[in-house]
């Protein structure tokens, strides 16, 4: 080529350049330009940072801080960033952007990788992400990766880093980014994978943790922990490379089993019926505001209380359950003989059975009278043999029904006690319900509402409508007293022929649970005996149109109380909570005090919104009885628990200072104990939601009073013996209490006297006439006439319950 051809040709490629690099520049400034003038104008302010508002969810308490529920759709913890771990921040850090805290906005060389990446494989999906810029992407974009994304990402993390300081955005990336379980935050990570608070994280579980960013659902420990150990792993290395832990660091946590909750979130009391009452109750003031603006209830539970109710429900409802025999496996598969399919079926059959507490759902492997292997949900297999195949022996015989047969394939129930031996168990059909309240100012102490929130959500402290049988017998003796009646009124307990028009209903002849004792009785006596005849003769005397509305003073529903004289023997309707409220009228001297749940509702900020003022014993206003009916009340309940059908409760528990009723309906259809020491009231009841006999030889001493002793055990621990002062007006009269007006007229002091008593098959009639007791010093209830015969069926009952107890 010339020389002049060459000239020509650089003079070319020098305008081609200088062309190119006109361009270049035109369009670099057109991308200025269009970047100023239209981007960053329409980029979103930084108010949601700045002003930081996350969705926090609703949270329960008990009065003494123990969490009891959590509602709302993002379950997080907001954690500030001078409360997070260092093992944590160092962990995130090592996973997510090890130089955060040198580079600003942009890691230079990351942008750089990704771009080279994104260029030639054409598909602008690296990430490069700092974590400034995931902040970014969190709050105001889409996880799409395209080109014009990623500019609007890397110009808001400018803004955010001239905006906040490090701290602050690692703060709001901590607290704010999703980590799988419907849970945001990794204050709440920890609690839901780990059951436990942030601050007490190992390395090794902050590694874990720390790889959820990435991959909540692929690196999560539940759902594939295999993955998430892998990840873990890298972490840990990385953190080791950096130099941020120490060779025997690295080493431990690399080697350390990190336990992982595999329920979801459990709360370490079980008060879900409570938590549900107050859900409600702030959902109806605040409407969906009250899922994410982090309120805080406290209610008036205690955490000792409402464990020991609980327990107590627990404990004495499996223990009727087996009284009654084992009812065969919840259901039956057919196992697969190909692996993976096997360990598909039963997975399936577990989770479509979930574990109540300590009763975990199993497929059975294989079966024999003397040995069950089966495996559990965590992917376990147990064994149980001896005594842990007693309760299901039926049904591991050789002429056993199918639908009782325990054989591979069968989902049963079992549980692990102390000793970690294994035996099998069912999951109960019985209903029961308990509450505890304080009598002086209405606050509830405990409250479970049924055995398994989660497998029956009815709950039947506040909802269910119950006949509470001989319970309801000491508000008929109230109304009596203020006719006279006085404990030591003899009342001929003789056969009685109600007319059509006095029951309401068919010509009705009540009978006890007794014989008759053809005799008279005092009225203290019958009520301690639990005898139904001397009740409707009582309610007979003052009248039902007397005592159906003197009875709405404890709270009762006039219009559920039948006026007529089966009142006397409960067959009205009541709901566990109502008889818990009336029984503290009697415990506190006489006054009507509402209960209440939430004690004060707090905003995130700690501020108080709103708080009960309880009203509290002692006001006249809210006197519901007078205080001589309540202190007499209180020494006739006193007997029953000392020589009547209670008497289990004194015989177990050792104190003075107890009283209560026993309650069984017709059939034994509802079971009660209702009762208090000193303030504390508790009402315990067993029964089925489809009303149906608990059994013919089960009573309210056997199906209620062992929840509540058991309960009281805890709840009286340490508490110093109630002494309960005769108020004035009330005197001892021929050994027992009266009304001091009564003495010289007006008195009740005998009833039916002149009717015939019961006779044998041979036709001959066997009168004792009693005497009143003897006298006893003020202050001290006198002992029954004639105590009850020892082999009474419903006390002794009681009393071997406890033998072994």
């Amino acid at each position: 080529m010339s020389g002049v051809s060459q000239r020509l040709l650089r003079k070319r490629v020098v305008l081609w350049g200088l062309g190119i690099g006109a361009s270049g520049v035109a369009l670099l400034l057109l991308f200025v330009g269009y970047v100023y003038l239209l981007v960053i104008p329409s980029l979103p302010t930084l108010e949601a940072l700045t002003d930081y508002r996350p969705k926090i969810p609703l949270r329960v308490y008990t009065a003494d801080n123990a969490l009891i529920g959590e509602f709302g759709e993002e379950h997080r913890n907001f954690v500030p960033i001078k409360q997070m771990p260092d093992v944590m921040k160092k962990a995130l850090l090592a996973a997510e952007d090890a130089h955060f805290y040198e580079h600003g906005a942009i890691d230079p060389k990351g942008v750089v990788r990704a771009l080279a990446a994104d260029v030639v494989s054409l598909s602008f999906k690296q990430g490069a992400g700092t974590i400034t810029m995931q902040v970014a992407r969190e709050f105001f974009l889409t996880r799409q990766k395209f080109l014009f994304r990623k500019l609007i990402e890397i110009l808001l993390s400018y803004r955010i880093e001239a905006a906040l300081s490090k701290d602050q955005i690692l703060e709001l990336y901590m607290n704010q980014m999703y980590l799988g379980e419907h849970t945001y935050g990794f204050g709440s990570a920890s609690q839901v994978y780990f059951g436990k608070p942030i601050a007490e994280v190992t390395l090794a579980e902050a590694a874990m943790l720390a790889g959820l960013p990435q991959g909540p659902s692929k690196n999560n420990p539940i759902v594939n922990p295999k993955r998430a150990n892998q990840r873990q792993q890298h972490i840990l290395a990385h953190m080791h490379d950096l130099g941020w832990i120490t060779d025997a660091q690295f080493a431990q946590a690399a080697q350390e089993a990190v336990r992982v909750k595999t329920g979801g979130q459990v709360f370490s009391t079980h008060a879900e019926y409570a938590a549900e009452l107050v859900r409600q109750q702030i959902y109806k003031q605040f409407k969906d505001d009250a899922y994410t603006h982090g309120y805080i209830v406290y209610t008036t539970l205690s955490k000792a209380a409402q464990d020991a109710a609980y327990d107590a429900v627990r404990r004495n409802v499996i223990e009727y359950d087996h009284r009654h025999g084992y009812r065969g496996p919840e259901a039956t598969i057919d196992l697969p003989t190909g692996e993976q399919e096997r360990e598909d079926a039963i997975d399936e059959a577990l989770g479509d059975h979930p574990a109540s507490d300590n009763l975990l759902p199993a497929v059975v492997l294989a079966a024999s009278p003397k040995q069950v292997r089966a495996e559990l949900a965590s992917g376990e297999t147990i064994e149980i043999g001896g005594d842990g195949l007693r309760f299901a022996a039926a049904g591991l015989g050789v002429n056993v029904a199918e639908q009782k047969r325990i054989r591979p394939g069968a989902l049963i129930r079992v549980s692990q006690d102390g000793k970690g031996k294994w035996s099998i168990s069912q999951l109960p059909e019985v209903a029961a319900a308990f509450v505890s309240i304080d009598a002086d100012d209405g606050a509830y102490k405990a409250l479970v509402g049924g055995f398994d929130f989660n497998l029956n959500k009815f709950d039947h402290v506040s909802q269910a409508w119950r006949q509470p049988g001989s319970s309801f017998k000491p508000f008929v003796y109230s109304a009596a007293l203020e006719k006279g009646f006085s404990p030591g009124t003899l009342i001929n307990d003789v056969p009685l022929t109600v007319t059509t028009a006095e029951s309401g209903g068919p010509l009705w002849q009540p009978q006890n649970d007794e014989p008759f004792e053809n005799r008279p009785v005092t009225l203290r006596y019958a009520l301690a005996k639990s005898m139904n005849v001397p009740a409707v003769r009582i309610l007979r005397a003052i009248t039902p149109a007397y005592a159906q509305p003197y009875v709405t003073r404890f709270g009762f529903d006039p219009a559920k109380q039948p006026q007529n004289l089966t009142m006397a023997l409960g067959t009205g309707s009541v709901t566990p909570l109502q008889m818990a409220g009336a029984y503290a009228i009697f415990a506190n001297g006489g006054f009507q005090i509402p209960p209440y749940l939430v004690q004060k509702v707090v905003d995130i900020h700690g501020t108080v919104i709103s708080e009960t003022k309880p009203t509290h014993a002692g006001q006249e206003s809210e006197r519901a009885i007078d205080p001589r009916n309540a202190f007499i009340m209180d020494s006739l309940l006193h007997q029953v628990v000392v020589s009547g059908t209670g008497a289990a409760a004194t015989q177990k528990l050792g104190r003075p200072d107890l009283a209560g009723k026993t309650g069984t309906t017709s059939d034994a259809v509802d079971g009660w104990f209702a009762g208090y020491s000193g303030n504390l009231v508790a009402v315990s009841w067993m029964g089925y939601d489809d009303p149906k006999s608990l059994g013919s030889r089960e009573f309210g001493a056997t199906l209620a009073l062992p929840a509540w002793i058991d309960f009281m055990r805890v709840a009286l621990k340490g508490k110093p013996i109630f002494q309960r002062a005769a108020p004035d007006g009330v005197v001892q009269n021929d050994g027992d209490w009266m009304y001091s007006e009564f003495v010289a007229q007006g008195a009740v002091k005998s009833l039916a006297m002149d009717e015939a008593p019961a006779t044998d098959n041979s036709g001959n009639a066997t009168p004792a006439p009693v005497a009143p007791a003897p006298g006893a010093p003020p202050g001290n209830p006198p002992s029954p006439a004639n105590p009850p015969p020892a082999n009474d069926s419903e006390r002794q009952k009681a009393i071997d319950m406890f033998k072994n107890g």
